[in-house]
């Protein structure tokens, strides 16, 4: 499973599951990742570190 925001492998058993009421549901590596994209808003490409930022 990947990350929804960085792109990046999450471990099996780490990780954070988040789902909307909309029914659509988003997989976090870390707070980092959550916070950037739920709290901040934040888009993965405009993000050098992710891996869609990095191949910008």
């Amino acid at each position: 499973m990947k990350c929804t925001f960085c792109g990046e492998k999450i471990k099996e058993g780490t990780g954070m599951l988040y789902a909307k009421k909309s029914g659509k549901i988003f997989y976090f590596c870390g707070s980092k990742c959550e916070k950037n994209m739920l709290k901040l808003g934040r888009k993965p490409v405009k993000i050098k570190w992710t891996k869609a930022g990095a191949e910008k």
